[in-house]
């Protein structure tokens, strides 16, 4: 694997070389809790940086706040540009949480906006945690929050190389179970398009795009190209499309789930009818119900 290196015309100085070396001392003798004390400017950025150059370690870097993350993230993408530093965020504008008023029998729905760009990177680290050793992982406190399976996403990842003969209609299914959807008219993150022997494939994690094209049954060429104007960025001979979402499951653990869900929700409506609390039981059975099918449908539900 590429290897931590730290890039900079900057040398540690002053207290810094003692405490790297420290640091890496008390690491590699199993001290787990250090604490790196020094004022606004210090350079304890740049001491953590070659911490982790010594100790060779993927890394989890957990800030307090968006935008101290998002500082300390342009800073060891500065010193480690040969490595996979990465930026991991709630990606939500706005949340309105679901909720309920007894009072006045109001219900609030949930409502949510999603930034685009924050979902791209959030995918784009998990991506990289997945393909690589050499990540840096800059996140908020939302890292805490599950995920789904791990190795489940790893499963699903499509592999697609130069010269190898796939049935183009088993391929374009195989996307729509990695949750990307078609769209032959707006061409954007987390979509594919199809037009004569060319498919083209737009990754949720990327600035660029997929071009792959067929001669029959085989692959006869894979390009990174502009997803806006097309033109051909480079030429590879083989990609590995990881899902467009973080909750992907194959379908026997889908099914499996719902047989559960549904069990679940027979007994909590019974419950609840023998309390004479009928409406309680209808919004119980309409959103299970809706999250159910959209899993059924999806593949996931939120």
């Amino acid at each position: 694997m590429p290897e931590f290196k730290v890039i900079s015309t900057m040398k540690p100085q002053g207290d810094q070389p003692a405490a790297i070396e420290q640091l890496t001392e008390n690491f590699r003798h199993g001290q787990k809790h250090n604490v790196l004390l020094g004022v606004t400017g210090s350079g304890k950025t740049f001491t953590m940086a070659h911490l982790i150059e010594k100790i060779q370690k993927p890394t989890l870097i957990v800030s307090h706040n968006k935008t101290l993350a998002a500082q300390l993230f342009e800073e060891m993408k500065e010193l480690f540009p040969e490595n996979a530093v990465e930026y991991f965020v709630s990606y939500y504008d706005y949340y309105q949480p679901e909720a309920y008023i007894p009072q006045r029998d109001i219900y609030i729905e949930k409502d949510a906006s999603r930034n685009d760009e924050l979902e791209r990177l959030r995918l784009s680290a998990t991506t990289s945690l997945s393909a690589r050793k050499d990540t840096i992982i800059v996140a908020s406190v939302s890292c805490i929050f599950g995920l789904g399976n791990p190795e489940e996403y790893k499963k699903m990842v499509l592999p697609i190389r130069k010269d190898d003969f796939v049935d183009r209609q088993e391929l374009l299914r195989s996307m729509v179970n990695l949750q990307y959807e078609r769209n032959d008219i707006s061409f954007k993150r987390g979509t594919f398009r199809v037009r004569g022997d060319t498919v083209d494939i737009y990754p949720a994690y990327e600035q660029f795009a997929y071009q792959v094209e067929f001669f029959g049954d085989q692959i006869d060429a894979i390009h990174l190209i502009n997803p806006t104007t097309g033109d051909v960025l480079s030429d590879t001979d083989k990609v590995f499309l990881f899902p467009a979402v973080h909750y992907v499951a194959d379908d026997v653990t889908i099914e499996v789930a719902v047989r559960g869900i549904k069990t679940e929700l027979d007994n909590r409506l019974i419950v609840l009818r023998n309390q004479g609390k009928l409406l309680e039981a209808q919004r119980l059975a309409a959103r299970t119900r809706y999250d159910i099918e959209m899993m059924l449908e999806v593949g996931y539900c939120s």
